[in-house]
């Protein structure tokens, strides 16, 4: 018997006849009020402002179904055609026919590949131990996420530019820059238009200048590179890459306004969703003790010297990668991606029509569903120690993304993260504040806010 099609999806009570659901609207954190939501209406509903519709899924069925790319493929709605703004023609903001997508991804794959990672280690350990010589110089509690952030934007500015901010030696305006254009673009994908444009013109004036700052700054880079190409380099970097890598299909190569986009791409992502999962894994170890003494075991019994950590022993550290993993199902920095259906016009999904076709995979309730079992809600890295949960993983566990377009760099940032935090276990005690109740803002991605950590050398 056919399935019978309802026009009418769940949405929140107190749907007001103009406005929509405007009641109850939270623009500072509104991925953590559609998971509250989610927990009300189920697995997909819909929420709708002054006309403007959203339909939220995390069901783990009917997210299985949209990840399906022969009838559904990545769709860029209003918060990343904002991002556009940024970003243009870079691989995550990109539309799915142009041709420069292609041709970057067709470039950019061979730049993370496991060779090409062995030329960043070094880099990636460079800029780690200038975070562990700032701890050991410091005299008080430490902002994880701060920290973590200046560690991230310093590992991109050496893999992609071989180029040094000295995030911890030094104020970086072009750091602050970036910043604020991700928190207008957050705030901005989430306010009501109209008070946006009467409300918001200093934002927006400022918003303007950081992006002619950021792009003015990324060009005098490239410039810089192509008047000397050998200068600062102790190994091949992203731009190096970009610059004399031809696509292999097609034998053209990136255009400098491309390369430019890539970059600031690398330095947005590279710096956002890295840096909120070591901050939030810190933080989870610094309330689970238990779980630092067995990373420190494995990086004690792979590297018992207190050397740097060789690039052939990440790998090795497979108790440090199940607690990447596992800050990654409960707090993605990603926290979703829309898809859209292939065939034009409204698609049906669970049961209910999708007017416009696109959908919101909300990452965090579906890495909460109860398949994940009875505590799903808890951090617990066992959950990434069997084969059973590889098979369970590769169906509902997707903080990278999905399809051709999920995130190109992930093994990059995943070597980062358990490097750094591999690093930073074997070296340091750490404390958490015993009255810290876990606090996530979002901006553009999710991170963890006044997360203060207590530091010590180990004895």
């Amino acid at each position: 018997m056919a399935q019978t099609i309802s026009k009418t999806l769940p949405h929140p009570r107190y749907r007001l006849p103009f406005a929509g659901d405007i009641v109850g609207l939270d623009t500072a954190k509104p991925v953590q009020k559609e998971m509250a939501m989610a927990a009300e209406l189920g697995g997909i509903y819909e929420r709708k402002i002054f006309g403007h519709r959203l339909v939220v899924v995390s069901e783990p069925e009917l997210v299985a179904e949209v990840n399906d790319e022969k009838y559904w493929a990545k769709f860029l709605a209003l918060p990343h055609r904002k991002l556009r703004a940024i970003g243009e023609d870079g691989l995550f903001t990109a539309f799915n026919s142009e041709p420069n997508w292609h041709r970057a991804h067709a470039v950019l794959g061979p730049a993370f590949s496991k060779g090409a990672m062995r030329g960043y280690h070094e880099a990636m350990q460079e800029s780690v131990n200038e975070l562990l010589t700032s701890w050991d110089g410091g005299s008080g509690p430490v902002d994880a996420y701060d920290e973590c952030s200046k560690l991230a934007f310093d590992v991109i500015g050496r893999c992609a530019l071989s180029h040094d901010f000295g995030s911890f030696r030094q104020p970086v305006p072009f750091a602050d820059a970036i910043a604020r254009v991700l928190q207008y673009v957050n705030k901005s994908s989430n306010d009501v238009p109209i008070v946006r444009s009467v409300l918001g013109r200093k934002a927006t004036r400022q918003h303007d200048e950081d992006l002619q700052f950021i792009r003015h700054t990324v060009d005098s880079l490239i410039e810089q590179r192509m008047a000397q190409p050998d200068s600062n380099k102790t190994a091949p970097d992203l731009l190096e890459h970009m610059l004399n890598t031809p696509d292999p299909h097609t034998g053209d190569k990136l255009t400098l306004e491309n390369i430019r986009n890539q970059i600031i791409t690398f330095l947005i992502a590279g710096n956002e969703t890295t840096a909120s999962t070591i901050a939030f894994a810190l933080h989870f170890l610094s309330t689970r003790p238990d779980e630092m003494q067995r990373i420190r075991a494995e990086v004690d019994a792979v590297a018992p010297d207190g050397t740097d950590i060789e690039f052939e022993n990440v790998p090795k550290l497979r108790r440090t990668r199940h607690v990447v993993d596992e800050t990654l199902r409960l707090w993605p920095a990603a926290p979703g991606y829309f898809r859209k259906a292939r065939e034009r016009g409204a698609t049906s999904l669970g049961g209910y029509e999708v007017p416009e076709g696109w959908v919101f995979v909300l990452l965090p309730q579906l890495h909460r569903s109860p398949e994940w079992g009875p505590e799903a809600h808890t951090f617990d890295p066992n959950r990434f120690a069997t084969s059973q949960a590889s098979d369970t993983n590769r169906r509902i566990y997707k903080p990278w993304g999905t399809g051709l377009r999920a995130c190109i760099g992930r093994q990059f940032a995943l070597h980062e993260a358990v490097l750094a935090l591999a690093s930073i276990a074997r070296r340091y005690e750490i404390r958490a504040d015993p009255d810290y109740q876990l606090d996530v803002r979002e901006a553009v991605t999710m991170r963890p806010h006044g997360v203060r950590l207590s530091v010590s050398r180990r004895s």
